[in-house]
């Protein structure tokens, strides 16, 4: 009898050593080894990614608007022998960044048929045009560039939520994938441990040690955890179909995980040593969320935009003014000085007398600003209540975990010990199948505990716009 229980340790060692080499031979595969993937490869990260350059073209775009741009016209008309005008005006416009727009340009102007106004023969000009009313302090122009520039950090700040929100979605199918893995370990060494025991008990059953139907009572408990192993590889198997939708290649093809590739199993002991943020700490982090970060650029944004619209409820006042010269060098009349001779001079107004139009758009722009402080507002509240449902979730599963360790143990301790009466013939197998039924459930519930723990801790730093 005591060698028969000797062999059948050894037997259980053996196997139990068998399929930790096995396991230690296999790929595996680490959280922070699988979120590199989805952050490097993932199409959600690359459209994000897209979407900043995008913006930067937007701002490439706003630039235009301050090119430099050379016209050049040339029309000429004879009719019946006669020459009835010729007009050449290469012409080059300078916006600048202050509203005034600087231009020069040459005139060649002949026929016996030409406007009174026209200066006949080679002249040349130097001007500017200056708003002095409207469009003085910001012009659409400006507003344009400015705004470019904030939708750029406002694409970065969606960038970063994008991220944040795909990196916790596939944290969240890692674990359901290693939980899935563990509880089909957990089945797959009880199986080993219950076709053992099932051959133990067929020999002393056949050596009259045993009442038969001890035979039937072994084989039910290995058909259930067969059964129980089945359904846990099944699910398994579907977890790594899951998981397999955040895998991509660099080349942009999904990529289907290897059914050999298994999940480090470090992360069992590591959880109380792992180190979560405090409450204070994702307060903290949760005040530069890309959510909030996009509200504030989208709040400056609006703030040009209400600029800009108030501009309208200015009259257009511009100045404008050349400097005249014959001959195409205009540089000859600016050095002998301005306002001389040879000059033109005149100024713009125009005032809508209602104002019904601007006074509507710039109202407008201070009800979008009202409306998008109260979207923050909100926004920041909720983002303040997630931490704080998050973190309570982390601090009580850590407790729990705590405690269910200990009841595993205890459950452990019972099985064992029933397994003792049970070789002494002080025990029944109905009893033992019982006690090991109840340590299998409660290992499964201690991984599930785990499993919600690292899930919550990434949750938590979800909630503070942290994953990146």
């Amino acid at each position: 009898m005591r060698s028969k229980l000797f062999f059948l340790l050894v037997l259980l060692s053996a196997l139990h050593w068998k399929a930790q080499s096995q396991y230690d031979t296999m790929p595996r595969l680490s959280e922070q080894g699988f979120l590199a993937i989805v952050r490097a490869y993932h199409p959600v990260a690359k459209q994000a990614s897209n979407n900043v350059l995008i913006a930067k073209a937007g701002v490439t775009i706003a630039r235009g608007g301050f090119d430099p741009v050379l016209t050049d016209n040339f029309e000429r008309k004879r009719f019946g022998g006669d020459l009835y005008y010729s007009y050449y005006n290469p012409e080059l416009q300078i916006p600048t960044w202050y509203g005034v727009e600087l231009y020069t340009g040459i005139e060649n102007i002949n026929g016996t048929k030409l406007n009174p106004e026209s200066s006949v023969g080679q002249t040349s000009y130097l001007g500017a045009s200056v708003p002095l009313l409207k469009d003085l302090v910001i012009d659409k122009r400006r507003a344009a560039l400015q705004q470019a520039k904030l939708f750029v950090k406002q694409s970065e700040a969606e960038q970063q939520l994008a991220v944040n929100d795909l990196l916790f979605d596939a944290v969240a199918e890692y674990w359901e994938w290693l939980r899935a893995y563990q509880v089909f370990q957990i089945f797959d060494a009880s199986e080993k441990v219950n076709l053992a025991r099932f051959g133990f008990v067929k020999q002393e059953v056949l050596q009259g040690n045993r009442p038969a139907i001890d035979t039937v009572e072994a084989l039910t408990q290995l058909q259930q955890v067969q059964l129980m192993k089945t359904d846990a590889y099944l699910k398994f198997q579907n977890e790594t179909i899951a998981l397999s939708a955040y895998m991509w290649s660099q080349t942009g093809e999904p990529v289907a995980l290897n059914e050999n590739i298994t999940p480090d199993d470090k992360w069992k002991d590591q959880w109380v040593s792992f180190q979560a943020p405090t409450y204070e700490e994702a307060l903290t982090l949760s005040d530069n969320h890309p959510k909030l970060k996009s509200f504030g650029f989208k709040l400056d944004a609006l703030a040009i935009e209400k600029k800009l619209k108030f501009q309208s409820l200015l009259p257009k006042f511009d100045a404008k003014m050349q400097l005249l010269n014959k001959g195409y060098n205009v540089v000859d009349k600016v050095s002998a000085g301005f306002l001389e001779n040879n000059y033109k001079f005149g100024f713009q107004f125009v005032m809508p007398l209602r104002l019904s139009e601007a006074r509507g758009a710039y109202k407008q722009a201070g009800l979008k600003i009202q409306n998008t402080v109260l979207d923050q507002s909100l926004t920041q509240l909720g983002i303040r209540n997630k931490v704080k449902t998050y973190y309570n979730e982390v601090f009580t599963l850590k407790q729990q975990i705590v405690l269910y360790e200990n009841a595993v143990q205890n459950y452990y301790r019972l099985l064992i010990g029933e397994r003792q009466k049970y070789e002494i013939g002080e025990s029944t197998l109905f009893v033992l199948n019982s006690r090991e039924q109840k340590w299998l459930e409660a290992s499964q519930k201690l991984i599930e505990l785990k499993t919600k723990y690292y899930k919550s801790n990434a949750g938590l730093v979800w909630a503070a716009g942290g994953l990146k």
